[in-house]
């Protein structure tokens, strides 16, 4: 005879609390120990108050192999569901790893594909919160079939919704490639790591001797393989972080990104950028410092703050209006263009036009960074993805050129002739194919070497050279730039263009998609 309904609410009761408990208390002790938080208590701290809505929360897996039949706990290692940050949707799943170590089964594997249809029907972002084992070895190529599964909705959500991956333990082996297809990666310091094949196999097969944090920590990753976006100190900064990050993104691909109200003054002068460029071209000054001058109230988040530190790449925000700003930085290796560099501002600007966030450029570039390294490592091709993503991009693009911008640089760096919107320079800019210095070596060899002091003479042609060819208002005179600002008027002049763009529509050929050089 089946039970009274009393006994049915009294085992759902029982049921919903062995699905909250997880590996339960001593596991999740053991969690605490190592400073680091369970998968449930991630995915309240990140999400608004009592806005968490879970879903498939009595999954359970399938495996009768290997005494699996007698180990079958609720939920299966995996907390996924909707919920709201800042008010606005998202969906979010996170591991557990106090459940088989968070491994994938084919079973949760089905809850996360579930959770992302159901993110791309309602246009809002995917937030995965990593921390597994990998693949479940019980379960064999049904562990695999699950990662394969989300790899393909990774791949069709991407550019239509953002996807956030915060890496919260271990991420190896096939686990990887989820959090490489989304927008953006997040790691935190000492607790969490990344790589295709461990310590161990290496050892066997390359007889290399690394650690877990050598090999995939977030500090290697964050500097030495551009990888992670974000290096966290805490899961507690990590979430924060994400939440930050959300505010500057639109739900999905068909909206603008969240518009705030400014304290910051549109017109706001900024003397200090009067006297930021040192007089001697060959000195050194801080981008970071223009951006955090001419943005609202100072606030720029820094998207890979350092891996290849001779661009800046972040989120910002002009009169309110989130923008993504790309720079050269002249404290690393003078702002000159590398692989590295052209790689990670070709990534960022994407994922912008992806998004609908507007980007701006700052800058002063002396060049492509010269060497038998760099050539051989294909920056010709590399340097072509942040040509080719400047093209593709049909956001309002905005160029400030503050001193240099020389050569094929020149062009690449939203330059007007690759359909950027406004574009301006400051007044002692220098517009050219070459510095001139080693224009004047070049052209002028010769009669410096016949002059009677060839240093006075070396002086005198270089200053011509500026006049002649390397001023603004020459490039200004053939309509290359819209207009010669003070520097002190950056942020208003900058308003002003956002504010004149902001109905910009602009479609490209019509094509499956280009073939961007990879």
């Amino acid at each position: 005879m089946a039970g009274s309904y009393d006994d049915k609410l009294a085992r759902l009761d029982d049921l919903r609390r062995e699905a909250l408990a997880g590996g339960g208390p001593e596991k999740a002790a053991r969690i605490h120990a190592k400073g680091r938080l369970t998968a449930r208590e991630r995915v309240h701290l990140l999400l608004d108050e009592d806005s968490f809505q879970e879903t498939g929360v009595f999954v359970r897996h399938r495996s009768h192999e290997l005494g699996m039949d007698t180990n079958r706990p609720v939920g299966d290692g995996m907390v996924t569901g909707m919920g709201r940050i800042d008010g606005r949707q998202v969906a979010v799943f996170a591991q557990d790893f106090t459940v088989f170590g968070g491994s994938m089964s084919e079973s949760n594997a089905l809850k996360i594909c579930r959770l992302m249809d159901l993110a791309l029907e309602n246009g809002c972002p995917v937030i995965g919160l990593n921390d597994s084992g990998g693949a479940r070895i019980q379960e064999g190529v049904r562990s695999l079939a699950g990662y394969a599964e989300i790899f393909w909705r990774n791949t069709m959500a991407s550019g239509v919704v953002p996807q956030i991956s915060a890496i919260l333990g271990p991420c190896a082996g096939g686990a990887v490639y989820s959090p490489a297809i989304t927008d953006f990666t997040l790691m935190v310091d000492k607790t969490s790591y990344m790589f295709v094949t461990g310590p161990n196999v290496i050892k066997m097969v390359t007889n290399e001797d690394v650690t877990f944090e050598e090999l995939g920590g977030a500090e290697t990753h964050s500097t030495r393989s551009g990888v992670a976006h974000f290096m966290a100190a805490s899961d507690q900064d990590c979430l924060l972080m994400v939440r930050r990050l959300l505010g500057f993104l639109p739900q999905n691909n068909l909206e603008e990104p969240p518009r705030t109200v400014p304290a910051d003054r549109p017109d706001r002068r900024e003397e200090k950028l009067n006297s930021i460029v040192p007089d001697d071209s060959r000195k050194p000054y801080d981008m970071l410092e223009v951006i955090r001058l001419v943005v609202d109230e100072g606030d720029f988040l820094e998207v890979q703050p350092r891996h290849a530190q001779n661009i800046i790449c972040g989120f910002a925000r002009l009169d309110g209006q989130p923008v993504g700003i790309v720079a050269n930085q002249p404290r690393f290796q003078a702002g000159v263009l590398d692989i590295a560099s052209s790689q990670k501002a070709a990534r960022f600007v994407r994922t912008c036009d992806c998004f609908n966030v507007p980007l701006v450029v700052f800058e002063d570039v002396p060049g492509f960074l010269p060497g038998t390294d760099q050539e051989f490592g294909g920056i010709i091709k590399h340097g072509a993805k942040l040509l080719f993503a400047f093209c593709e991009a049909t956001v309002p693009k905005l160029t400030v050129i503050t001193r240099k911008a020389y050569g094929g640089a020149y062009d690449v760096m939203n330059s007007k002739h690759i359909r950027a919107d406004w574009n301006v320079a400051w007044p002692g800019a220098e517009l050219a194919v070459m510095g001139p210095e080693g224009a004047v070596n070049i052209l002028y060899r010769q009669q410096i070497a016949d002059a009677s002091d060839p240093e006075a003479e070396r002086r005198r042609l270089v200053a011509q050279y500026n006049e002649t060819y390397a001023n603004p208002f020459i490039a200004a005179g053939l309509g290359y730039l819209d207009d010669v600002i003070e520097p002190a008027e950056t942020r208003r002049e900058l308003v002003r263009a956002l504010h004149n763009l902001r109905n910009k529509k602009q479609t490209l050929p019509p094509k499956k998609h280009g073939n961007i050089p990879l």
